[in-house]
């Protein structure tokens, strides 16, 4: 019965913004697990495709680089359209692309609202509805679908940083997974959450640089490593995670939850 509880074998991925960072770790997950083919994007397309290639040296499956930039709704299709060319059926989604901005509220600039609103949460929701139909194709009740979003502590609670936008994206993206959720699981595609705390990656570089620093304000101790992100995901994109469902997971150490007095330490 509990045999392959946490197997992934022959299923078909899609990892968002999967050539580095947290999107590498779920991408190496899934296939270390036995995914048959995992399609990683990035906007640029040597790391992308440097990544597919080590990926599918080290592991099992096949990775496989899609460049593609999906900040528009053009984009969006693109990526959409070269998957369903590519793959009739599609076990797993990570929405994983974000991005980030800083400044002053005063200064706060639109075009550092709508890059961060569009990446993080209006891609979700249309790459999530452009792939419905291979998402749903390869959904049983025996075995749903599985859609994950990426979100953030930073959804959870506030830090002192003037992230404004990634603020209100992340937790907008925490309740849009409610809401997919509540729709999509009719159709046996469960939609899930992780919220990161501090892992190394380029958007992070305060746990990427400083490792140790932010490691003391973590009630666990350390910084998340690539096998808690992977784990986690692997999770919930297996059969151990078919009953989670519109779920928002923090994988943080205990930031947000053992020690409410470090909330506002500056995380990502």
């Amino acid at each position: 019965m509990f045999t392959d509880l946490f197997s992934l074998k022959g299923r078909v991925a899609v990892v968002t913004g999967g050539s580095r960072g947290i999107g590498r770790m779920i991408a190496a997950g899934f296939l270390a697990q036995g995914a048959a083919r995992v399609y990683i994007t990035a906007r640029k397309a040597g790391p992308c495709e440097e990544t597919a290639k080590e990926l599918t040296r080290q592991y099992g499956g096949e990775c496989i680089a899609v460049p593609i930039d999906i900040s528009t709704t053009a984009g969006v299709d693109m990526l959409a359209a070269e998957i369903r060319k590519r793959e009739q059926r599609l076990d797993i989604l990570v929405n994983n692309a974000g991005a980030a901005w800083g400044a002053e509220f005063d200064e706060f600039p639109e075009s550092g609202w709508d890059k961060v609103m569009n990446l993080n949460v209006k891609a979700p929701f249309f790459l999530t509805k452009a792939l419905a139909a291979p998402l749903r194709a390869a959904a049983s009740a025996e075995r749903p679908a599985k859609v994950i979003n990426i979100a953030s502590i930073d959804g959870i609670f506030v830090n002192p940083m003037e992230t404004y936008s990634y603020h209100a994206s992340k937790a907008g993206l925490i309740h849009l997974t409610r809401r997919m959720a509540a729709r999509l699981i009719r159709d046996h595609v469960v939609v899930t959450a992780i919220a990161p705390g501090p892992f190394a990656s380029d958007m992070n570089r305060a746990a990427r640089d400083n490792a140790d620093t932010v490691a003391t304000r973590v009630p666990a101790g350390r910084i998340g490593s690539d096998e808690d992100m992977a784990g986690t995901a692997i999770y919930l994109a297996s059969r151990a995670g078919d009953y989670v469902v519109g779920a928002t997971i923090a994988v943080d150490g205990g930031i947000v939850y053992a020690n409410p007095g470090l909330k506002g330490a500056g995380w990502e």
